[in-house]
């Protein structure tokens, strides 16, 4: 698909899965309508005699959509506290290989089929507790989400890259709800040096379908071998990883044939992403949907580029592209 609206940014300088397996649709016509008209009551004969193109339609757009999650999303659902899952939660132990441990959280449902999984770090001397409130809030729209603890609250971005590919491989492998996520549909976010770990993962695995750097800190400054679709997140009045040293450059550094945004949060510190935020939650939701269900109804919300607001004093990117 062709780009939808041209960068407005200046451009700046794994594994192997199988392909993923779309979800069989098994709809009867009278299950469709219910499904179209969101009740839950048998419709009239005459109701029932929809038309058959709308029918098709619908059929098609299952088809050509098959990671859609949820209902149709509007403004007040994508700024929502909690979506439409319900929500379980499972502890990891700090015993497994590779990263600390950390909480799953995940829809509680196994009727919809499998769901894309994000794996999430915190920041340097942080634990997974900063970003718990991540995981009810984006399990609840439809991810499998892994908050961890890095191995040690010193750990630089480097190894906190690996933890966070540790984790999804720890998801996918081993994990008590394996069988609920597509491995071939997997995200990776992180705060301060957690958000360096992200590029840092991104870099090193380029099967990842997105990935979310917040505020995040790096010494390394150039990332244009990343083709992860990357949301940055930085905060202008950040003292510890200051957007002009560590969040525009690294956005600018992307390529921008790359699918890339750079949002920047009005009057914000570096410790934005340890609190629940709107603004956050709702770019960050739209992204995954966007890039790991492949779900072009978020993309409204994504193009035209946000502007600028009370909350956010600077938004970047370009419209999704496949």
């Amino acid at each position: 698909m062709e780009p939808l609206h041209h960068d407005t940014s200046t451009p700046g300088a794994g594994r192997h899965h199988r392909a993923p397996r779309s979800r069989t649709f098994r709809l009867t016509l009278a299950g469709l309508a219910l499904a179209l008209t969101g009740t839950g009551a048998a419709l009239t004969p005459a109701a029932q005699a929809a038309p058959e193109t709308t029918v098709q339609a619908a059929v098609q757009a299952a088809a050509e959509n098959p990671y859609e999650r949820g209902p149709a999303p509007t403004e007040r659902s994508i700024e929502a506290s909690r979506g439409p899952y319900s929500v379980s939660e499972r502890n990891v132990s700090s015993l497994v290989v590779g990263f600390g441990g950390g909480t799953i959280y995940y829809p509680t449902t196994t009727s919809d089929g499998t769901f894309g999984a994000v794996a999430i770090a915190p920041g340097f001397t942080a634990d997974e507790g900063s970003m718990a409130w991540y995981g009810p809030r984006l399990a609840s729209q439809g991810f499998v989400v892994l908050t961890i603890d890095t191995n040690t609250r010193l750990d630089q971005p480097g190894q906190r890259g690996r933890q966070l590919l540790a984790a999804l491989d720890y998801l996918v492998e081993d994990s008590a709800v394996r069988g609920r996520i597509d491995r071939n549909r997997l995200a990776v976010m992180g705060h301060s040096m957690g958000g360096g770990g992200a590029l840092e993962a991104a870099s090193d695995r380029p099967s990842l379908k997105a990935a979310i750097p917040l505020t995040p800190w790096n010494l390394d400054k150039t990332w244009g071998e990343v083709t992860v679709p990357t949301f940055i997140i930085g905060a202008e009045a950040d003292s510890i990883a200051s957007v002009r040293t560590h969040a525009e450059p690294f956005y600018e550094s992307l390529r921008s044939s790359t699918n890339r945004a750079y949002m920047e949060l009005n009057n914000a510190t570096h410790f934005a992403p340890n609190l629940p935020d709107t603004q956050i939650a709702k770019y960050s939701l739209s992204w995954l949907k966007r890039f790991v269900d492949n779900d072009t109804r978020y993309e409204q919300f994504l193009c035209p580029i946000p502007r600028p607001s009370l909350q956010i004093e600077e938004f970047r990117g370009n419209c999704p592209h496949s």
